[in-house]
């Protein structure tokens, strides 16, 4: 029994960051400069009252309203910032999207890599007998840990779900994955505070970074050079070793899907493994890096624009916090 993709959609909160606003409150930041850096315009921020868990049911209602809940058998739904600790938000979703109560339902946090992640889940699932259809919903809202005054996470990070639906196939059309993990690298991406090892600080100091970006141990902290150094360390080799696993090479695929993370990123990453421009999806002017529904946005939009069509390999990567990392390559 073989997997497939049989459809996606998302959704983006309404309320809309632009560059111009972001030069009101930060005027060293000019518009121009953020998007020719970034590749950003705008991005999408959750309402105060609106959490993962509402973008999800958005992004899952469209699909459904598409395609129907008949026959889904497991929702697996990715976020690291869940509406509570527990219960469990997939089990929530379950019930708000009136799924059947056999369908089984899990989360898992995971970040940037968290969709190639979850289509790993589901593929084994189906593989193995274990569900017929599966719909991954990977769903963020990083604007909340983001402190108002951290100018350089503001310009990076926008909210936004996603809704897949894979399904069984005759042929397998989600081929072999390459997954990996360096847990060494946790403090470089993270927010200290309001997990159990360190509870929430009321009271936590402000601090400021030589860009001049203001932080608590509350909030989120990025080191951008450690990032961008974990990923072109460990991209390139990624792409060699799922191209291998499925005994292809890179001129076999068509095209390459990889975490929007930003254009700065993404375009030294594109010309380090020598894959030519119009191979590459490169677009988040509209949304931002929206964590793990970046690369369901992006596959979204290559179906809606037919930049990739039927019979089209097309690799997928996923890369960021953790450090996490994994590719697949599917079949259109």
């Amino acid at each position: 029994m073989g997997a497939k993709i049989a459809a996606i959609e998302y959704y983006l909160p309404q309320t809309v960051l632009s560059n111009e606003e972001l030069y009101g409150e930060f005027p060293d930041w000019p518009p121009d400069k953020i998007e020719q850096k970034l590749g950003i315009r705008k991005r999408h921020i959750a309402g105060n009252a609106e959490t993962s868990l509402d973008l999800a049911r958005h992004a899952a209602r469209k699909l459904i309203d598409i395609h129907g809940t008949e026959g889904i058998d497991y929702l697996l739904l990715c976020t690291q910032s869940p509406d509570y600790w527990l219960p469990t938000s997939a089990c929530l979703l379950q019930d708000q999207l009136n799924l059947s109560p056999e369908t089984a339902a899990l989360d898992f946090n995971l970040g940037c890599s968290g969709f190639v992640y979850g289509l790993s889940l589901a593929k084994g699932l189906i593989n193995s007998n274990q569900a017929r259809k599966v719909l991954l919903i990977t769903a963020e809202t990083y604007s909340k840990f983001i402190h108002p005054k951290d100018k350089a996470n503001r310009t990076i990070f926008g909210d936004g779900a996603a809704a897949t639906l894979i399904e069984s196939s005759p042929d397998e059309h989600i081929f072999n994955f390459s997954l990996g993990t360096d847990g060494s690298g946790w403090k470089n991406l993270i927010v200290p505070n309001g997990g159990m090892r360190n509870r929430y600080d009321p009271d936590a100091a402000e601090a400021t970074d030589g860009g001049g970006s203001v932080r608590t141990e509350n909030h989120l902290f990025m080191n951008g050079p450690e990032i961008f150094n974990f990923t072109i360390r460990t991209i390139p080799r990624l792409v060699e070793n799922v191209l291998l696993k499925n005994n292809l090479s890179q001129p076999d695929i068509d095209y390459f899907v990889l975490h929007q993370a930003n254009k700065y990123m993404l375009d030294y990453l594109r010309q380090k493994l020598k894959i030519p421009v119009e191979k590459f999806y490169l677009d988040m002017a509209e949304s931002g890096n929206t964590v793990s529904a970046t690369v369901p946005v992006a596959l979204k939009n290559c179906f809606d624009h037919r930049t990739v069509k039927e019979g089209n390999l097309v690799m997928l990567c996923g890369f960021g916090v953790g450090y996490s990392w994994g590719a697949t390559i599917i079949k259109i």
